[in-house]
């Protein structure tokens, strides 16, 4: 597997390798998309673009730039409500979100994918660990997302270094652990959002990956500033909105431990290829796993410490 951003164009050349679905939330990024589209793997099996309405050619773009993308309409606002319109149709083995912007770089995705060969279920990009860097962050951003970072790991133990940051990879079959909000359900009146459709996205499955006993990695990864538009982020108001999240993950895990191993690891090496799979009604579950590309473990494990890997 090609890690480096000189030569890394693609994930891998052995037959075993994983197919990988990119996800990309998307609203008026027509100007952004053909750096993003350019700086994909070659490999790349799917790229799923979620559409949040935009009124420009974002949509007609990215056809244009890659006749086989899949675009998807969220059903929804906010990025939680595209992210999981994007999982739900994703149909690889691994998922990665990465951003519209450029402010997330494609080239490090065979990163992400090696750390889960490796062994991780979920894989955060950090900007503050070995490798890591960010030419967008702010002083009082970073002094918020220090804080919430800080009181996460308190909280549930964990050694996150950077818990604010969108760019995510994890295995397809982890999906229903997040349990993400059901994108069949109205907009709520008034035009607000569903818990779990904001930028709360973010924070909300990283706990909930570790809540659920999936082993958490962190790769170090280069954040950019956006190459076009502005950001629909809002320090303050999404900031509040975080630690909302922080603390009500905490109340949820107090009322609901974990007793059972995690889905995806239920499954044993002879069942893999012909058992039912887990899934939500709106989370399809329909392609296996290649059998050699998985552990077949059971068993509860609650990760402590966040394994990291040089960008």
């Amino acid at each position: 597997m090609e890690l480096s951003h000189a030569t890394g164009d693609t994930l891998g050349d052995a037959p075993t390798s994983p197919s990988v679905s990119v996800v990309i939330p998307a609203l008026n990024e027509e100007r952004n998309l053909p750096h993003v589209f350019a700086a994909l793997p070659a490999d790349i099996a799917e790229v799923i673009l979620v559409d949040g309405g935009s009124v420009d050619r974002t949509v007609a773009v990215a056809r244009e730039l890659r006749p086989d993308v899949v675009v998807v309409q969220q059903t929804r606002r906010g990025k939680g409500n595209a992210l999981a319109c994007g999982f739900a149709a994703s149909t690889g083995d691994i998922i990665v979100m990465i951003d519209a912007d450029g402010s997330t770089d494609p080239r490090e995705i065979p990163l992400f994918v090696k750390r889960l060969l490796d062994g991780a279920d979920f894989v955060k990009g950090s900007r503050f660990t070995h490798g890591g860097h960010s030419h967008d962050i702010t002083r009082l951003r970073r002094l918020g997302n220090d804080g919430l970072n800080l009181v996460v790991n308190v909280l549930f133990g964990t050694d996150f270094t950077d818990l604010c940051y969108g760019y995510n990879a994890f295995w397809r079959s982890v999906v229903p652990t997040l349990g993400l909000p059901d994108t069949r359900l109205p907009q709520p009146a008034g035009g607000g959002k569903l818990w779990g459709d904001g930028f709360e996205i973010e924070t909300m499955i990283n706990i909930r990956a570790v809540v659920a006993g999936l082993e958490v990695g962190e790769v170090g990864s280069i954040e950019h500033e956006r190459i076009h538009g502005g950001s629909n982020l809002n320090t303050f108001r999404d900031g509040f909105r975080v630690l909302r999240t922080i603390l009500s993950e905490y109340g949820r895990a107090r009322r609901r431990r974990t007793t059972t191993a995690p889905v995806h690891r239920q499954v044993t090496t002879e069942s893999r290829g012909d058992a039912p799979r887990p899934s939500l009604s709106t989370m399809p579950l329909d392609k296996a796993l290649p059998m050699n590309t998985r552990r077949a473990t059971a068993g509860n494990r609650k990760p402590v410490r966040i394994s990291s890997i040089e960008n």
